[in-house]
C-alpha cells in the first residue's frame, strides 16, 4: 500500500538539527557562566588566600558583628551545617572569633578579628561573587523569564533542589 502521508524527513531533521544547534549555544553559555564565577573564586582564593565562601562569610560577619550560625545561613541563603563547616574553618584560622554572648549562652556570636579585617582588605571584590550583582544588575522581566525557564530545566534533570544551597565556591 502506498504511503499517503507527505514525506517530512528532511524537515524533521533540519528541526532536529536546528534544536541540537540550539542546546548547544546554551550549554556553551552555561560553560561562560561557570568559568566566569570560576574564574572570579580563584582570584580570590590567589589573592586572599581563603575561599570565596569563606570571604563571604567573613564579610557578612563583619558588616553584622555578634551575627550567630543561623543567622550567617540565612545571609548565605546555605544550610545551616554548611555555614557552620565555614565559621569553623574561619575560627581555626584566626580570622573569627565565636563567643557565647547575652542572657541566652546557648547562642554563639561571632566577630571578626583584625587577621580577618586584613583578609577582607586584602581580597578582590565583589565578597559574594561575580553572579550575585550580575542577576541583581538585571530588570525583574529578565530575572521573572529567568527564573521560570531554570526551574522547568532543574525539573528535566531532576535536579535536588538542596543543591541550591550549596555556594558556587563550593563546587
Amino acid at each position: 500500500m502506498p504511503n499517503l502521508m507527505p514525506d517530512n524527513t528532511p524537515d524533521l531533521q533540519a528541526a532536529s538539527a536546528a534544536d541540537d544547534a540550539s542546546s548547544m549555544r546554551v550549554l556553551r553559555q552555561f560553560r561562560i557562566v561557570f568559568n566566569a564565577v570560576k574564574t572570579h573564586f580563584r582570584q580570590v582564593e590567589r589573592e586572599a588566600g581563603l575561599g570565596g565562601a569563606q570571604l563571604w562569610a567573613l564579610s557578612v560577619i563583619e558588616r553584622q558583628p555578634g551575627i550567630g550560625a543561623t543567622g550567617l545561613a540565612r545571609e548565605l541563603d546555605i544550610h545551616q551545617s554548611t555555614a557552620s563547616n565555614l565559621v569553623r574553618g574561619l575560627v581555626e584560622r584566626g580570622y573569627v572569633v565565636a563567643a557565647r554572648e547575652g542572657v541566652d549562652r546557648r547562642n554563639v556570636a561571632l566577630r571578626v578579628l583584625p587577621a580577618g579585617t586584613a583578609v577582607l582588605r586584602s581580597a578582590p571584590l565583589p565578597f559574594a561573587g561575580v553572579l550575585p550583582g550580575a542577576l541583581a544588575s538585571l530588570d525583574a522581566a529578565t530575572l521573572a523569564r529567568m527564573e521560570q525557564d531554570l526551574d522547568r530545566l532543574i525539573k528535566v534533570l531532576d535536579a535536588d533542589p538542596e543543591g541550591g544551597k550549596v555556594p558556587l565556591a563550593q563546587l
